[in-house]
């Protein structure tokens, strides 16, 4: 997912009001959510912005939704820079914790293991959230999990993770794969057995979890959208070719994709398509480590003044990508969602999308787009074309899907996890209570 964070400016918690640099311990169990304290989370991810990826993306989007809603929301993640911080950002205080370059991808830190248990220990011993909500189970999640449990404090998990969406980055031979995704399965299932609650952004990823293995019920919880910020594209031909000049994208019919141009995307296929796509241009969104690749695979289709590289797209330039092309398309197999996708629908698009993983879910066939079988460029040309042909059939195809994004809002998402929260702080002081002499 190529959705962008332009980070606002950061106040260290020394300049921040009381009400968030006061990280005494609050009154003992869960305060009434109407109270002067509120619910207090603790959100832990090993990837946030100014990372770009669709589990920062919703991690970030996840904090600062609750904090609106009054939730006081705590972050802990690795540095950007290296060094330890905390700040604060649009209501959200973050524990930066020292990191170090990640080895599997360019822009992305691991925070250093050596320190971290400690760290830990001493944040919730200070915070007493009422839940924790982890995010992955790589470092930061796999330490603070069982340091909550043994505290009382429950824990929730989303799951983000796919091996598929490693292999390239750790450069793993394919016929070692099917070993290794076996190896990462069980690692991912040791890890989310002691939490209270496992949520997942579809019914498909939850039905991937208990093929995987895990006995544990898991409840689909979208990721959700902004519809507002994300909507239909209103002006007359004139405007968008303004919009389109503006974002450096040609005047001519548009596929558009957004997201991280790496191997799992499988761009490769959308750059093939064109090229059996007559009149017809591909925008891709987002940057990643196979740009180099695509583009000279777009000279060796002879597309290469079809193909428009934005790279990295602002944030409140995105909106704008989406409004400017005709329909969405993505190839890749492995998503567990797909917020692209969503805003994509949001944005009133139809959508041409591999059959594959979760993608199904936001596909109705012939209504808002079509299904593509993986690696048959052929049929994403064809499937393209017959969205094109008629406009009419177009818009109505992107109405239907504006229609379906709307059962993604934001907000029912943000309600959802808050009540999650509840629900596993007020199960905690019960078992507490059950172990009471």
């Amino acid at each position: 997912m190529s959705t962008s964070f332009a980070s606002p400016a950061a106040a260290p918690v020394g300049a921040l009001p009381d009400a968030v640099t006061d990280l005494r311990p609050p009154p003992p169990g869960l305060a009434d959510p109407g109270g002067a304290r509120g619910t207090r989370v603790l959100i832990a991810s090993d990837t946030y912005p100014p990372d770009v990826n669709g589990a920062a993306y919703f991690t970030a989007r996840l904090a600062r939704g609750l904090v609106e809603r009054g939730v006081r929301v705590h972050v802990v993640c690795p540095s950007a820079e290296g060094p330890p911080c905390v700040v604060e950002r649009d209501g959200v205080v973050e524990h930066r914790l020292r990191s170090m370059p990640s080895l599997a991808h360019e822009s992305v830190r691991l925070a250093l293991p050596p320190g971290v248990r400690g760290h830990m220990e001493r944040l919730l011993d200070r915070l007493r959230p009422d839940a924790v909500h982890i995010q992955n189970h790589f470092v930061i999640g796999r330490i603070l999990a069982p340091a909550a449990r043994r505290r009382g404090v429950p824990v929730v998990a989303t799951n983000h993770f796919m091996p598929e969406n490693l292999f390239d980055y750790l450069r793993v031979p394919a016929p070692l794969r099917p070993h290794v995704a076996r190896l990462a399965w069980w690692d991912l299932r040791e890890v989310l057995s002691g939490v209270e609650h496992v949520t997942t952004p579809t019914p498909a990823a939850a039905r991937l979890l208990r093929d995987q293995g895990f006995g544990r019920a898991v409840e689909a919880v979208s990721c959700g959208i902004d519809l507002a910020r994300f909507r239909p594209f209103e002006g007359g031909a004139a405007e968008r070719r303004r919009l389109r000049a503006r974002l450096g994208v040609p005047d001519r019919r548009t596929l558009v994709f957004v997201g991280r141009l790496d191997e799992e995307k499988r761009t490769d296929e959308l750059i093939r398509a064109v090229a059996l796509t007559p009149d017809t241009q591909l925008v891709l969104a987002g940057h990643g480590s196979h740009r180099g690749r695509l583009e000279e695979l777009a000279r060796e289709e002879g597309v290469a003044d079809r193909v428009v590289f934005l790279g990295f797209v602002a944030h409140a330039d995105l909106p704008d990508v989406y409004r400017c092309a005709d329909v969405f398309a993505i190839a890749g197999v492995a998503e567990l969602q797909s917020i692209a996708t969503l805003e994509a629908m949001a944005s009133g698009l139809p959508v041409v999308a591999a059959d594959a993983m979760a993608l199904p879910h936001l596909v109705e066939e012939g209504r808002n787009g079509y299904l593509f079988p993986p690696g048959h460029p052929g049929e994403i040309a064809a499937r393209v074309s017959d969205v094109l042909a008629d406009e009419g059939r177009r818009a109505r195809m992107g109405a239907h899907s504006r229609a379906m994004a709307e059962r993604h809002r934001l907000e029912d998402s943000l309600e959802r996890f808050e009540h999650i929260y509840l629900e596993a702080a007020l199960g905690a002081l019960s078992a507490a209570g059950r172990g009471r002499p």
